[in-house]
């Protein structure tokens, strides 16, 4: 099937844990697939947290996804007739993610991407900042900070750990404002929701 070059772009979602990132990923997956337009999702194959090959949001919305280990074996999946790839978690993804989504692009195909933008010490969680830079349509979500209500861009790691990446999600990570955040308490108590 010839794709025009031109038709193809890159969407990213970015955010803080639970501003709704996949949500959105998955909202927008299901209105191409209302359109008979073929869509693939993908995720780290390291994220089994809600099922190995579905993607999960915190609001309990779910779509069939193809875990990978990493950008290229996503690129190696790809079947005939997708127009649209998604790409959920994807801080979890090599740094190749990058060429693999400005190639499909390129390609003519609609790539989203929903990712961390920050890590919980607020620095870039790359391949995510890279993406942002390439993409033709960056949504930044916020969640809601989980102390005071307010506009939450930082996620707030709740265990102690070295490691960048500790998978969990609630009681061990909260969403949390500027004012809220607090780096260097790494091991707090969450609070009753």
């Amino acid at each position: 099937m010839f794709r025009h070059p031109t038709a193809g772009w890159i969407e990213v979602i970015c955010g803080p844990m639970f501003s709704g990132k996949s949500e959105e990923l998955i909202r927008r997956a299901t209105r191409a697939k209302i359109a008979r337009i073929g869509v693939q999702i993908f995720k780290p194959r390291i994220d089994s947290r809600y099922g190995h090959d579905v993607v999960v949001s915190h609001s309990a919305l779910k779509v069939d996804a193809v875990p990978v280990a990493d950008s290229s074996e996503l690129a190696a999946s790809l079947v005939d007739g997708t127009q649209v790839v998604g790409i959920d978690e994807a801080q979890f993804f090599d740094a190749g993610l990058v060429e693999v989504c400005e190639r499909l692009a390129h390609d003519g195909l609609r790539v989203i991407v929903a990712g961390l933008d920050l890590d919980y010490l607020r620095r870039p969680f790359e391949p995510i900042p890279t993406l942002c830079g390439r993409a033709e349509y960056v949504t930044k979500m916020l969640a809601v900070c989980h102390r005071c209500g307010g506009p939450a861009l930082y996620t707030q790691r709740l265990v102690s750990s070295d490691e960048l990446v500790v998978l969990g999600s609630r009681g061990t990570y909260e969403a949390r404002c500027r004012m809220c955040y607090r780096p260097g308490e790494p091991e707090q108590p969450p609070l009753d929701i």
